[in-house]
């Protein structure tokens, strides 16, 4: 009984988006990758897609189609969809680790290329470009 109620706040919290940016263009580019990353706000996205870091919980590692908590670590920028999100970013290292599907190497969420892998906006992280094509090929 207390895991169902530990679980039912927790994912009430989680869906709690908070907004903590200004509005921006409507492209932006991965300066590290150079994918150009269309807002959500002028695209829909689909499984395959690459979408903008700031609209993805990276504890839930979910787009959430929409700007997220921004959380500085150790110079890096992670985000979050709620207080609780934010704290365990700053706690929990593997919460800021991915593995990468296609060469299966461990990735910075930070740093990754992320893309809409699953249902429900569920995301994957990348290494690089190159290993994202890769998975498009697969």
């Amino acid at each position: 009984m207390f895991i169902i109620l530990f679980l039912a706040i927790f994912y009430t919290a989680c869906s709690e988006n908070k907004i903590s940016h200004s509005a921006d263009n409507n492209e932006r580019i991965d300066q590290e990758n150079s994918i150009p990353i269309p807002s959500s706000t002028s695209m829909s996205y689909n499984k395959g897609d690459v979408v903008p870091n700031d609209e993805v919980c990276m504890v839930n590692d979910a787009f959430m189609g929409k700007k997220q908590i921004e959380v500085k670590y150790n110079g890096k920028l992670y985000y979050g969809c709620c207080e609780m999100c934010e704290k365990r970013i700053q706690e929990e290292g593997s919460v800021r680790m991915a593995v990468d599907p296609v060469s299966k190497k461990q990735v910075d969420k930070a740093s990754a290329v992320i893309v809409i892998t699953g249902d429900n906006g569920k995301v994957s992280y990348f290494e690089t470009i190159d290993s994202y094509k890769a998975f498009l090929q697969q």
